[in-house]
């Protein structure tokens, strides 16, 4: 088949993108990314070079008239993960989450309806249902959408969209809510990657309030893996949860990253909480197991460690993302391609 991932120089899609080069081989992979500060093509060097059925486009999915040129080629399935995301960022400025994971999903969906994609995949997350506190059930898919960041109101928004769409128009689609990622190639301002960087530079190490905040972590590869199996056998109109079964303290994941490098938790500097923040996610995957056969692979201990590793191999590629110094050669490379589908 013939994907479009938008989003597609963005953790969780790059990792989705080799994800499928490895295991679909035979598939067409065509990546929209309108390359904001969190894309970054460096993650997909090796895919770009060695692959005839890999392609980059760069191009933003709130303009009609960008996502109608890449379109006229034919797609059977999109997937979107294009989004901004970083809670934090959308609570100084909620007016740029709005317009990409609101708007940029309308216009995706209306381009799926007009050239007739036989699946569009919206790539969610559990901050859609809100939070729980110490005792409560974890979330199923039939758990109430209530937001509490302009970040998870955005993307419960897109959700909304997304299954009126099918329920409007009859257009097939499928919703994934994913916990909280975790592996190589995840932008610095992560919590996991920023530790990792920060304890390696002796730097310290925040954490909002107590620390005691609850997420359950999932490793991107599962995640790939139980996307693309909705991808291929999801039913039609239904969301799946997809979770890792590993829920820690954010307070547990930097003392488990300062003992791995043996640095002192002195570096641990607790700083006034965010507006908002949830006490605890915890996702329930029981229909994507029972469903389609799903299990998570990575036990936390061993994504940790890998996570780890990779983080310590790959020091050049987390620096020229602190850096900036990417953003000017892409400009240069991708600038004009798009111009020059459109004519």
């Amino acid at each position: 088949m013939k994907l479009l991932v938008t989003g597609g120089a963005g953790f969780i899609a790059s990792n989705f993108i080799r994800y499928l080069r490895h295991q679909h081989p035979e598939d067409t992979i065509v990546n929209l990314d309108v390359l904001t500060y969190a894309g970054n093509l460096n993650s997909l060097t090796d895919i770009e070079a060695s692959s005839d059925h890999y392609s980059f486009v760069k191009a933003d999915i709130t303009n009609t008239e960008d996502i109608h040129s890449v379109m006229r080629g034919g797609v059977d399935v999109m997937v979107n993960f294009a989004a901004e995301s970083h809670v934090d960022r959308s609570i100084l400025d909620p007016v740029v989450f709005v317009r990409t994971n609101v708007l940029g999903t309308q216009v995706l969906l209306d381009v799926a309806r007009h050239y007739g994609v036989k699946k569009f995949v919206q790539v969610s997350t559990d901050e859609v249902y809100g939070t729980l506190d110490l005792h409560s059930p974890a979330f199923t898919e039939t758990t109430p959408l209530q937001p509490n960041s302009p970040y998870s109101a955005s993307k419960a928004a897109a959700d909304l969209l997304v299954r009126a769409y099918h329920e409007t128009f009859g257009l097939s689609v499928n919703i994934t809510r994913c916990s909280n990622n975790y592996g190589p190639y995840q932008f610095p301002e992560k919590l996991i990657p920023l530790m990792i960087i920060n304890a390696l530079e002796d730097k310290p190490l925040p954490i909002y309030g107590d620390g005691l905040q609850i997420r359950d972590w999932l490793h991107v590869s599962d995640h790939c893996a139980g996307i693309d199996l909705v991808i291929r056998q999801g039913r039609n109109g239904e969301a799946y949860n997809i979770g890792g079964q590993n829920e820690r303290t954010n307070l547990d994941i930097v003392r488990t990253v300062l003992k791995a490098l043996g640095k002192s938790e002195s570096l641990i500097q607790h700083v006034e909480d965010r507006p908002g923040h949830d006490r605890r996610y915890a996702i329930d995957a029981t229909k994507i197991e029972t469903e389609l056969g799903w299990l998570p692979q990575y036990t936390f201990d061993r994504g940790i460690q890998e996570t780890i590793e990779w983080y310590l191999g790959h020091r050049s590629w987390w620096e020229s993302v602190r850096s900036g110094k990417y953003r000017e050669y892409y400009d240069r490379q991708y600038g004009s391609r798009l111009e020059s589908m459109r004519t």
